[in-house]
C-alpha cells in the first residue's frame, strides 16, 4: 500500500522538501512559502504500460518486514481467490468495482503474489501527502474582498467585485484531503458544505492495513490543509467581510482521506475516489461532479489508477496538483494522463507593497509575462503530461494551527493551484452540465495562455476562467 507522508516528517527519507521564506515590506509581514509534496506521475493513455511501470517500480523497491499492498486482479473477486491469497497474508478491504483488494503480508511474499495467475498487478501501498511545511499568519485582512489570485484568473476584478463569470451553482466538488476544522462554519456558509455526503476514511498502509470509514471525523481536522483548499473554491469569511472564491455557489463534499498530520495511503484515496464515483452514479447522477486532489506521492499505484479510471467512466472530472518536486518531475496521481494536472504560478508584482495581495490590480487582458512558474512546481519529465498552470504561490486562506482559534495564512504549493482549476472546471460544468472529463481537459488545454517557462513547467499554459468557459 502507498503511504501519504507529510514533507516535514523525519521518518520519510524518500521525500525532499523545498522550503522558501519571503519578507514583505515592512518586515513584520513575514510569511512562509508552504510546499506540499504532491503528485509525480508518468502520464500515458496506455493504462497497461502505466501500471506495468508501477509494478516495475514496486518490484525494484526495497521493502522489509510487514507491508501493506494493493492487489489488482485479472478477474472478479471470488471466495476461492480470497482463500488462496490468505495463504500469503491477511486480506483487508475489497474493492469489487475495481477487482482489487488490500493485504498485509511479509515483504518476501510480494513476488509470489505478483506471480499468481489471477493477479494483474500488486504493489506496496503508495505514499500520498498533502500536509503543510510551515506558514506565518497574515496580520491584516481589511477590505480583502478580491485577492490577487482570483483577479489573475479573471474571476474577480480588484475594486469591482466579481466579473461576468458563473458561480458554480449546481456543481458538486469532492475535496479529497484532510477534511475541515471544527470551526469550519465560521469560515464557510453551511449551505455550501454538503454535510449529508461528507465522509472520512482511514487505515491503509503498513501500520493499519484495512481501510475503514471514520464517522464524523471529516469535520474535526487538526491539519487545516483541506480547509485552505476549500477556501480557494468557495471563498471564506474574514471578520465581517467576505473574500470571494472561484466557484462560491458550488457544493463542497469534504472527504477526509489524509490523517491529522496530512499523510495517508493510496488505498484510502482510492476509497475516497470510489465514494465520489458512487454518488455520481447514484444520487448525483443528474449533477456535474468534480474531484480535487491536492495530494500525492512519488509512485503510481495500480488500485488508485483503476479507481480514477472508474470514476471518470461515471463522468467525474478529476483535478490534481502536479507536485512540488521541481526539476525532479511530476507526482502521482496528478501525472496520470486522464487527470487534469496543475502547476503553480506566481505573480511577479507580489510583495511590492504591504497591501499587494488585495489592493493591486492584475492587468487585463491577461499577460503571461506578468507571471512565472514557481521554482518548486514540478516540471514535466519525458513520458509525463502537465496540463495547465494556475496561481499557487502566496494564496491566502483560513489555516488553523490551534484548534478553535481562527487564523489565516499565505500558503504556496501546487496544492493551492489545483483548487483554482477545480473551481474553473465547476464553472465550465455549470455552463455545460454534460461536459465530459476528456472534453474538460481538452478545453482547458486549448484555452490556456502559453507561458515563457514552456510546456515542461507550465503545461499548455496559464488558465483563466473567462477563457475556459468561452464557447461552451
Amino acid at each position: 500500500m502507498n503511504q501519504f507522508i507529510p514533507p516535514h516528517a523525519s521518518r520519510v527519507k524518500s521525500y525532499q522538501v523545498d522550503e522558501s521564506f519571503f519578507t514583505l515590506r515592512p518586515v513584520y509581514l513575514l510569511f512562509a512559502c508552504l510546499l506540499i509534496f504532491l503528485l509525480s506521475c508518468t502520464k500515458t493513455r496506455d493504462e497497461s504500460s502505466s501500471l506495468a511501470s508501477a509494478a516495475a517500480v514496486a518490484a525494484n523497491k526495497e521493502i522489509s518486514g510487514k507491508v501493506g499492498i494493493n492487489v489488482l486482479l485479472k478477474t472478479a473477486i471470488t471466495k476461492d481467490i480470497v482463500t488462496e491469497l490468505k495463504l500469503y497474508g491477511s486480506v483487508g478491504k475489497t474493492f469489487p468495482e475495481l477487482k482489487a483488494l488490500t493485504m498485509m503480508i511479509t515483504a518476501d511474499k510480494l513476488a509470489k503474489i505478483q506471480g499468481l495467475a489471477f493477479v494483474k498487478f500488486a504493489n506496496p501501498d503508495a505514499e500520498r501527502n498533502g500536509g503543510p511545511v510551515d506558514a506565518v499568519p497574515v496580520p491584516d485582512f481589511s477590505a480583502g474582498i478580491s485577492t490577487w489570485n482570483l483577479d489573475a484568473i479573471n474571476v474577480t476584478e480588484t475594486g469591482q467585485g466579481r466579473t461576468n463569470v458563473p458561480d458554480g451553482a449546481g456543481v458538486y466538488i469532492g475535496v479529497l484531503d484532510t477534511g475541515l476544522p471544527d470551526s469550519w462554519r465560521q469560515y464557510f456558509p453551511q449551505e455550501r458544505i454538503a454535510t449529508q455526503y461528507a465522509k472520512s476514511f482511514g487505515g491503509g498502509g503498513n501500520e493499519q492495513g484495512n481501510v475503514s470509514e471514520q464517522p464524523n471525523k471529516w469535520e474535526h481536522d487538526q491539519n487545516s490543509h483541506g480547509g485552505h483548499v476549500t477556501s480557494t473554491i468557495l471563498g471564506y469569511k474574514l471578520g465581517t467581510a467576505f473574500v470571494n472564491g472561484v466557484a462560491p455557489m458550488a457544493n463542497i463534499i469534504p472527504v477526509k482521506v489524509l490523517n491529522q498530520n496530512g499523510s495517508g495511503w493510496s488505498s484510502t484515496v482510492s476509497e475516497g475516489i470510489l465514494y465520489i464515483a458512487s454518488l455520481k452514479a447514484g444520487v448525483l447522477k443528474n449533477s456535474p461532479v468534480v474531484i480535487n486532489m491536492s495530494l500525492g506521492g512519488p509512485e503510481l499505484d495500480a488500485m488508485e489508477t483503476a479507481a480514477i479510471d472508474y470514476a471518470i467512466s461515471t463522468g467525474v472530472i478529476i483535478v490534481a496538483s502536479a507536485g512540488n518536486s521541481g526539476e525532479a518531475g511530476m507526482g502521482y496521481p496528478g501525472g496520470y494522463e486522464p487527470v487534469i494536472s496543475v502547476a503553480a504560478a506566481l505573480w511577479k508584482s507580489a510583495f511590492t507593497t504591504p497591501t499587494w495581495w488585495y489592493a493591486l490590480d492584475v492587468a487585463d487582458p491577461t499577460n503571461t509575462n506578468d507571471f512565472a512558474i514557481a521554482s518548486f512546481s514540478s516540471r514535466q519529465k519525458t513520458g509525463q503530461d502537465l496540463d495547465v498552470a494556475a496561481p499557487g504561490y502566496a494564496v491566502l486562506g483560513p489555516y488553523q494551527i490551534n484548534s478553535g482559534q481562527l487564523s489565516y495564512y499565505f500558503l504556496a504549493g501546487t496544492s493551492m493551484a489545483s483548487p483554482h482549476v477545480a473551481g474553473i472546471v465547476a464553472l465550465m460544468a455549470q455552463v455545460k452540465p454534460g461536459i465530459t472529463p476528456a472534453q474538460a481537459e481538452l478545453k482547458l488545454e486549448a484555452a490556456a495562455l502559453p507561458m515563457a517557462a514552456g510546456a515542461t513547467a507550465a503545461g499548455h499554459g496559464f488558465i483563466t476562467a473567462d477563457a475556459a468557459i468561452s464557447g461552451l
